[in-house]
């Protein structure tokens, strides 16, 4: 990789490879310094390249993407750690955006009954510029919570609750200056969202869930779902009669922790298998295991929602947090999701749950070129779309019927990893086979 366009990399990748040849060192630059940086770290063959040095492989933040990609010059097997234009989908205002118009496509090219499978996010309007339309909404709905979220900004940063205009009408004055007085200072953006007043409690707290996907392409659409994730839960009891207490409405960990009792051992967390096994318990295999391809179904109408906006390129991957919210009838919302899921540790638990996260993304993104490119798993992920949906493998037909098929997900299921990796992988350069 090289800074200009003229430039090539001259590196140990620029020769042919021989089929089943192992890459010996991948050369790789990283502007973070927490897990993920452990991981690079830690992977056999894999080199820190500073400040100007070539690299193979870098995982970026966005801000470095909007600065550097467009004049970069990147050999075939380069990768780095998103698209283009992935802000498409992890915008707030344009997830919204490209969801509505994706639905409207639906119904007027499959029928309504299709589009109502996008019926999984709150009603929401852009402002300032569709305040006129979420004036004629809110008037419909008196009395009910509205919550405002800044529409670039993340960790629960600007966001609150409110039931009445005159809470936001010093925001809409702000919003409605001259042209030239926007020019000077430009007025941030939010959205106005139907807040869910009903949200599925445990223990008397609201929680969501953080839920990994990872794409490979656009072009055809190659997704992946990790079987591991999280819920997170708020630090005080569930009240609608408190909409300015953060710590009630809030389950972002960066908010969480800076509650008065918050106990950092304890953290706020439950692994996505622990979640998994409560709903069972509680309601029953059947409704658990129809929850849980509700929420299949919002991963992938929310990546085709942007699969023909999104800049297709090779040498692009996108590690994806959804961010889900259950409501008391265990309907899934999708809340937003998230171009940079956090990787930093709030826990042991968390640490380890992130760097097998991360190992598996480097085994799927293949840097080493060790897979075959026909996998329906590798570690902890499972292939959930290639250009269409995937099935799993492991079902007798002839008990279920010839016609049903079962979706290659696992949400929230037994993550043997390590076991599956041995049989999987072959060995790294220079390594023997366990």
């Amino acid at each position: 990789m090289s800074k200009n366009k003229t430039g090539g990399n001259k590196g140990p990748y620029s020769q042919k490879r021989k089929e089943g040849e192992g890459r010996t060192c991948v050369r790789f630059k990283c502007s973070l310094t927490n897990t993920i940086l452990d991981v690079l770290h830690q992977r056999p063959g894999w080199v820190e390249v500073k400040e100007d040095g070539e690299w193979d492989f870098n995982w970026c933040d966005v801000g470095w993407l909007r600065e550097n990609y467009d004049h970069s010059y990147m050999e075939e097997h380069v990768r780095i750690c998103h698209f283009r234009n992935h802000y498409e989908l992890t915008r707030k205002n344009l997830m919204v955006k490209n969801l509505k118009r994706y639905r409207k496509t639906l119904e007027r090219e499959a029928g309504r009954l299709e589009a109502v499978k996008c019926d999984f996010f709150p009603c929401t309007f852009e402002l300032p510029s569709e305040y006129h339309l979420f004036v004629e909404e809110f008037k419909r709905s008196p009395g009910s919570t509205w919550i405002m979220k800044p529409v670039a900004r993340s960790q629960g940063k600007g966001i609150f609750l409110f039931r009445k205009l005159k809470d936001i009408m010093e925001w809409k004055k702000n919003g409605t200056r001259s042209e030239e007085q926007r020019d000077e200072a430009q007025v941030e953006s939010y959205v106005a969202q139907h807040y869910i007043e009903n949200p599925y409690l445990i223990n008397g707290r609201k929680f969501d869930l953080r839920v990994y996907v990872l794409v490979t392409s656009y072009l055809p659409l190659k997704a992946w779902l990790y079987r591991d994730g999280f819920a997170r839960f708020s630090n005080t009891r569930f009240s609608l009669s408190s909409i300015d207490d953060q710590y009630v409405h809030l389950t972002n960990v960066a908010v969480q922790k800076t509650a008065p009792d918050y106990d950092p051992e304890k953290g706020c967390k439950w692994q996505m298998h622990k979640l998994r096994r409560y709903l069972t318990a509680k309601h029953g295999s059947e409704t658990v295991e129809a929850l849980f391809k509700d929420i299949d179904n919002i991963f992938i109408r929310s990546l085709q929602s942007v699969q023909k906006v999104i800049i297709n390129d090779k040498h692009c991957f996108e590690l994806y947090g959804f961010d889900i919210l259950l409501d008391q009838d265990l309907k899934p919302w999708l809340i937003e999701v998230n171009a940079s899921p956090s990787l930093t540790a709030s826990s042991q638990e968390d640490y380890e749950l992130k760097c097998r996260l991360l190992e598996d993304t480097l085994h799927v993104v293949d840097m080493e070129g060790r897979l075959t490119g026909r996998e329906k798993r590798v570690g902890g992920y499972d292939l959930m779309w290639n250009e269409g949906p995937v099935y799993r493998e492991d079902v007798s037909l002839e008990t279920l019927g010839s016609t049903y098929q079962i979706p290659n997900t696992h949400l929230g299921c037994v993550n043997d990893r390590k076991k599956h990796l041995r049989q999987l992988l072959m060995p790294f350069p220079g390594q023997k086979r366990a």
